[in-house]
């Protein structure tokens, strides 16, 4: 399966990868930064997410075959990988099975353990109506409201509603993040990755938590944290000049 990706500039490759019902524009401030010092950044669109194939498997070791992939197919020997929320997770399970092909990972607000179901909210707006009878982007973000209190949340799916010769439509496909999500939660190691890691928490995200540091030294021993204060778990679009530049640094130091 190829994913579909933008591939710019000439510099040491990175690759950025987004999270759930996200899309390879998401990481856009980031990728300006990246370019801006002489990066080659490659952003991703994940499986059953942008205009990158569909596929009823999302566990973590197809998602990383489907990196390495795109690496193959790009000629790329070796590259760093930066990824938020299921991003991350993709981007630490290729990080474990290819250590030859990555030489870091930047892990934004995720650690790589299992997690409980919190999109239950998400998914009943997303299933609440056929989006290709909506008139407009208001209108979906009416009918969205009704299951999805914060704002912010409503306005980061929109982003990937598009208008098709169809009809509205999204770029993620709902029923099969639906029927992948139990996948998309969960976690089962797939190695020891020995080589620098960076994780990156939003100060008011419960998404890191002290709790998961033995598991998460046992899998990436060289891993360090940073935490970006008054930030939830978009932290990226919260704080961009802050995750830029200690994504920058990081990736800077260790390639």
């Amino acid at each position: 399966m190829k994913l579909h990706y933008k591939q710019q500039g000439t510099g040491y490759p990175v690759l950025l990868i987004h999270g759930l019902f996200g899309s390879l524009s998401n990481l856009g401030i980031l990728a300006k930064h990246l370019l801006e010092n002489d990066y080659q950044v490659i952003s991703v669109d994940a499986l059953n997410h942008g205009f990158s194939p569909r596929s009823e498997s999302m566990n973590y070791q197809t998602q990383a075959n489907s990196i390495k992939d795109l690496c193959d197919q790009l000629a790329i020997e070796q590259c760093a990988i930066v990824g938020h929320s299921m991003g991350g997770k993709v981007a630490m399970a290729t990080a474990q099975l290819y250590p030859d092909l990555v030489s870091a990972i930047v892990v934004a607000d995720i650690a790589p353990v299992a997690y409980q179901h919190n999109h239950q909210a998400v998914f009943s707006g997303l299933n609440s109506f056929d989006v290709a009878t909506v008139t407009s982007r208001s209108e979906a973000d009416q009918l969205l409201a009704h299951y999805i209190n914060e704002p912010s949340v409503r306005q980061f799916l929109l982003k990937s509603l598009i208008k098709a010769e169809n009809g509205w439509t999204w770029l993620f496909d709902v029923q099969r993040l639906s029927r992948c999500y139990h996948n998309i939660i969960d976690w089962e190691p797939l190695g020891v990755f020995n080589q620098p890691c960076l994780f990156i928490k939003g100060q008011n995200s419960d998404y890191i938590v002290s709790q998961q540091q033995l598991s998460t030294v046992q899998q990436f021993p060289k891993a360090e944290l940073k935490v970006i204060t008054a930030s939830g778990h978009w932290l990226h679009a919260e704080k961009p000049a802050t995750f830029n530049r200690l994504t920058e640094r990081f990736l800077g130091t260790h390639i």
